[in-house]
């Protein structure tokens, strides 16, 4: 049997060494994420995968607030974030700091996300839209990788910070 490990028992770091750490070569932009409850489940896990920076874009609030702690639990601090009020502006200024704009969005010729390869050390900026219009459609035209996680069920959608953790855990798994 195997017995549950407490908190105090898990390998954490602690705020000042989180934001030493060499962290992935990998950002979120928050395309116009209307709930700050998502809002605060991507800083939380965008700390778990180590991330450098989350952008918060349009109506995306920015923290401090007390509906983006309670999901985030503190990660809103320890993760770097910008906000910018439009998306094309931070995608444009990502694309100038060589990252590969990548857009997560249901979209003709997306790609799966089990059959994308990303590479090591290339610097990827993850796109996620509004949870009900998606990413603009501006946004997708200047990106030139677009995934989409494969859904079976009669929905076809998911909520974004679920999509955030599948998207991460994915991508991270593949370059660590």
């Amino acid at each position: 049997m195997s017995r549950k490990l407490l908190n105090s028992e898990l390998p954490r770091l602690s705020p000042e060494a989180f934001k030493q750490a060499r962290k992935l070569p990998l950002v979120l932009v928050l395309d116009n994420i209307r709930s700050q409850h998502n809002i605060g489940a991507a800083f939380r896990t965008a700390d778990a995968f180590l991330i450098e920076k989350i952008y918060l874009c349009g109506i995306s609030s920015p923290p401090p607030s007390a509906e983006i702690h309670k999901a985030a639990l503190g990660a809103e601090d320890t993760v770097a974030w910008h906000y910018e009020k439009d998306t094309m502006q931070a995608v444009a200024g990502l694309r100038e700091k060589g990252y590969t704009l990548v857009a997560i969005e249901q979209v003709e010729g997306s790609v799966p996300l089990h059959d994308f390869q990303p590479r090591k050390n290339k610097k990827y900026a993850l796109i996620f839209g509004n949870e009900v219009k998606g990413v603009q459609q501006q946004i997708v035209d200047e990106c030139p990788i677009l995934l989409e996680i494969p859904q079976q069920g009669t929905k076809h959608s998911l909520n974004v910070s679920v999509s955030i953790g599948i998207v991460l855990w994915n991508i991270v798994s593949k370059i660590q």
